[in-house]
């Protein structure tokens, strides 16, 4: 570059000291902002490498399911943000993981609500805690959420809200760059049961209804999905079956431990991942979303031979989503040295799946860029120094 400006002669002066005005103004390299193109508009989703799907948000570091965690994701590099829809007693779809809200919110200390404690039957098991259902939107909006795990960062406890489906879905439309989301169906035969809308809609409906207001759909990488990425998740097969015929958008079936069976058909891991099952659900899904240590199994917390589980969902042009990746010691095993960037290598170079849900946003983004590089930004700014010389050439 040095090279170039020094031939410019005297009498082209002027419009170089422009050039300089004006990429020196900007305070950055003179190029489009990370999330704009150079038409103006939003960055679009990359699709070259593994999505990045940020779970629960950048719940390693700020607590789950809040706006903040999911910003932070964003600001990290996130292609997916992650979320879990549950219902309140009066039917807004609210993002949070547990039925319960004990074990990540400030309900404890709340006394006008001590006599809410109630027990119900969860996937086969009796629990007893303070159910989301059991509390009008108000009232959970005056909750505030902790973090999950007490070795990590606890300062923002006590500070976050609950959000709603509708503000989750906001954070990524308003995101500078196109970012998708990946909302579960969470525990859909207990919402059911304990919720009842007005007209009569079950839970699958609304949330349906909701991806629909805000204008998702499409099916896998259609023009309408990449303006709008979207991916939806269940534990629960049915109600992935039920919502085929509503909306297009592409499906993940989630797959649990070895030991626990699918909530609403009780069916058990192994027929669910067998060939004939994987045969009748691709009708329906685009791709499975198994727990990582089902897929590698782990003994003594080294990995053993991986199972063919990847390649039989492969063969039948299935996706395969692996959770959930974390930084911290106890999640990494032994065969991975302590180091979360030697477990994505692994999973993503050796296993070869198709994304990862992750705690540590940042941390597989930066993995990503750092071998499997996005050379967008790369192209543009070579293509803005080639419009520069044009304009300076007349004055040589």
């Amino acid at each position: 570059m040095l090279q170039f400006l020094s031939v410019i002669c005297v009498d082209s002066f002027a419009p170089f000291v422009f050039l300089l005005l004006v990429i020196g103004g900007t305070a950055r390299p003179f190029y489009p902002l990370p999330g704009k193109g150079d038409d103006g508009s939003r960055r679009p989703l990359q699709t070259f490498r593994p999505y990045n799907v940020a779970h629960r948000g950048s719940n390693g570091e700020i607590p789950e399911e809040t706006s903040q965690a999911y910003l932070r994701a964003i600001e990290e590099g996130a292609d997916f943000i992650e979320t879990d829809i549950l219902s309140s007693k009066d039917g807004v779809l609210i993002c949070f993981h547990d039925v319960t809200l004990d074990n990540t919110t400030d309900i404890a200390k709340y006394k006008e609500f001590a006599n809410r404690k109630r027990t119900y039957e969860v996937q086969g098991n009796n629990t007893t805690g303070f159910f989301t259902v059991d509390f009008t939107l108000k009232e959970l909006k005056s909750l505030r959420v902790n973090q999950r795990f007490s070795f990590r960062d606890q300062q923002y406890n006590g500070k976050f809200q609950i959000i709603t489906f509708e503000e989750f879905i906001n954070i990524a439309l308003d995101a500078p760059r196109v970012v998708g989301i990946y909302p579960e169906i969470k525990n859909p035969v207990l919402i059911n049961q304990y919720v009842k809308w007005s007209d009569g809609k079950r839970f699958e409906d609304k949330f349906v209804e909701t991806l629909q207001k805000y204008g998702y759909k499409g099916s896998y990488l259609s023009k309408d999905w990449l303006k709008q990425p979207a991916f939806v998740q269940s534990f629960a097969p049915t109600s992935l079956v039920y919502i085929s015929n509503k909306t297009e958008l592409p499906k993940i079936l989630l797959i649990d431990e070895v030991d626990i069976p699918t909530q609403d058909t009780n069916q058990s891991y192994w027929e669910i991942t067998s060939d004939t099952y994987l045969d009748y659900i691709k009708q329906y899904v685009v791709g499975i979303g198994p727990w990582k240590d089902t897929i590698v199994p782990v003994v003594n917390n080294y990995t053993t031979n991986p199972s063919d589980l990847v390649a039989r969902a492969h063969a039948r042009n299935l996706q395969v989503h692996p959770y959930t990746y974390r930084n911290e010691n106890q999640y990494l095993h032994f065969n991975f040295s302590q180091d979360p960037y030697n477990e994505y290598d692994y999973w993503i170079n050796k296993i070869g799946v198709d994304g990862l849900f992750t705690d540590f946003t940042g941390s597989l983004h930066n993995f990503q860029e750092w071998t499997s590089p996005n050379h967008r930004d790369d192209m543009i700014e070579s293509e803005l120094l080639h419009k520069i010389a044009l304009l300076v050439s007349p004055y040589e």
